[in-house]
């Protein structure tokens, strides 16, 4: 997208100004698109971002202004125009149909007929053969449903530039996919812009905006706030753009260690997880931030749900506060003072189509009620002081959390859990899916809790993260700890190669040559 036209350019948007409920959502915006780039969209939550997104492909009419393709004006709100000219989207909640199989999902509304029949032994080979050009290894025979979601996202792009795209517009491609997963899609990505299509890839993450873009735009509030070629602009003038003030430090200042003779809150004694390589032991202090590193697949996910009951183990001891918690037992975890915010705030942290009253009430129901009636007044008044404590911004407290933005959504995830005390937080990808402004006030909000006393054990695949908000790191391999790092280890130069190392099982080798390695 540029700031100028250009031979190249394939789309252009002049003016573009829309608004909902008399509330404006996007300003003026003028950009363009050229074949063969990589333009990430970037911005926080609520800058306008799929509404850009979704005007270009039909699915809304601006109230004003023009999409031109290849100097062809679209008829607002067409999505058959918009696929006619050229423009796919593929969208973060996949449309693709999981009880078909990737053939029939490539050719669904398209297939191929011999005499009147589906000709699925023609579908099945140009199916595959569409899928090798990007080098998927994949049956095109299974259902799509048995596909992980990177994969199945994969196949959404091979069906929308089969179709004849010229413009490719990707929302959130990776928020919901493994690290395996996310170098299998960019070698999809560069692959088409070496076909010359032109993409839109919105991301949060500055490490995709680098490995993919040509270029970066940037919304704030509906404007417009920077067009630049990637190689012009560094990551704090990014920053910057999304959040309208220089972020200065990302991480707020950690409370104190607290020092060993602190008694531990959550001491865990030969935990056996089901499916880890050896039994976990240790101990988290009150105000202590432990982070817990690995590669995919390490089992820090499958520790904190041990912990917190919802994961089998097979031996070991839980105490809090001295006193034994019986495994496999949420219900008595929660009693005790444990929290656990998920990893999917989707699938198993909030409820959507639920109120943020409704939602902030969930795992303490039994203190809102007597007798199976909810205390209006009280419920009200408790989820209302914890979602202000996070700094909660909302129409209220009747509010959908669907309708929320993701920073938003996992706050109040995390805060239904602040209506009674707890012992310890656990903390699994706290920011995934969250943009820069509101991964900082998560940050804040984290620290805040520890200085406050409350234990936290927090698993996180961003290291920043793990170097920036930990006192102490444990790293995980195969579910058992492969080694530790101390708060000033996680400050010297060499923290993140240590961590790949011990992560990786390359402990043998020099520290120089792990950290060529990382970079």
């Amino acid at each position: 997208m540029t700031a100028g036209s250009s031979a190249s350019t394939v789309l252009r948007c002049q003016d573009v100004t829309k608004g909902f409920g008399g509330v404006p959502v996007l300003a003026g915006i003028s950009l363009e698109l050229e074949a063969g780039t990589v333009t990430a969209l970037a911005g926080e939550n609520g800058a306008g971002k799929s509404t850009l997104m979704k005007i270009a492909s039909g699915q809304y009419r601006a109230d004003r202004g023009r999409v031109i393709i290849d100097g062809r004006e679209l008829h607002g709100g067409s999505v058959a125009d918009a696929h006619r000219a050229g423009v796919a989207i593929v969208p973060q909640e996949l449309a693709s149909i999981p009880e078909l199989t990737v053939y029939e999902n490539l050719f669904v509304g398209r297939e191929l007929r011999r005499f009147g029949l589906l000709d699925r032994r023609a579908m099945i080979k140009e199916a595959q053969r569409a899928l090798d050009e990007f080098g998927v290894e994949l049956r095109v025979t299974a259902r799509m449903r048995s596909l992980p979601v990177g994969l199945q996202q994969i196949v959404e792009i091979v069906k929308a530039t089969r179709t004849g795209a010229k413009v490719l517009l990707l929302d959130e491609p990776t928020s919901a996919i493994s690290e395996r997963e996310v170098e299998q899609l960019y070698r999809v990505v560069r692959r088409l812009r070496d076909q010359g299509v032109a993409m839109v890839y919105t991301t949060h993450k500055m490490a995709e905006i680098r490995a993919l873009a040509d270029r970066v735009v940037v919304l704030r509030d509906g404007s417009l706030i920077l067009d630049e070629a990637i190689d012009e602009v560094s990551d704090a003038d990014i920053v910057t753009a999304m959040i309208g003030r220089e972020l200065g430090t990302l991480f707020p200042e950690l409370p104190e260690s607290p020092a060993e003779s602190v008694p531990g809150v959550l001491e865990l004694s030969g935990l056996r997880v089901a499916g880890a390589s050896a039994p976990v032991d240790l101990t988290v202090r009150k105000g202590e931030i432990l982070g817990l590193a690995g590669l995919v697949g390490a089992g820090r996910t499958e520790l904190l749900e041990a912990i917190f009951g919802t994961r089998r183990t097979l031996a070991g001891r839980i105490m809090i506060n001295g006193s034994e918690l019986r495994r496999g037992a949420p219900a008595e975890a929660i009693r005790h003072g444990l929290a656990l915010v998920p990893e999917d705030r989707k699938a198993g942290g909030a409820i959507l189509g639920m109120s943020v009253l409704d939602n902030g009430s969930l795992p303490r129901l039994g203190q809102f009620s007597i007798a199976g009636w909810l205390r209006g007044r009280d419920r009200v008044s408790a989820v209302g002081e914890a979602m202000r404590s996070v700094r909660l911004r909302s129409r209220g407290l009747g509010q959908e959390v669907g309708t929320l933005s993701g920073g938003n959504q996992q706050k109040v995830v995390l805060a239904r859990w602040l209506t009674g005390k707890i012992n310890v937080l656990l903390l699994d990808e706290p920011t995934r899916g969250v943009d820069v402004g509101a991964r900082s006030e998560i940050y804040r909000i984290v620290a805040d809790l520890a200085a406050s006393g409350v234990a936290v054990i927090m698993a996180s695949s961003d290291m920043p993260e793990i170097l920036g908000l930990s006192h102490r790191a444990l790293v995980l391999r195969r579910g058992a700890v492969a080694g530790e790092l101390s708060r000033a280890e996680l400050s010297a130069p060499d923290a993140q190669a240590r961590i790949f190392a011990m992560a990786a099982d390359l402990d043998h080798q020099p520290i120089e040559r792990v950290t060529e390695d990382v970079r």
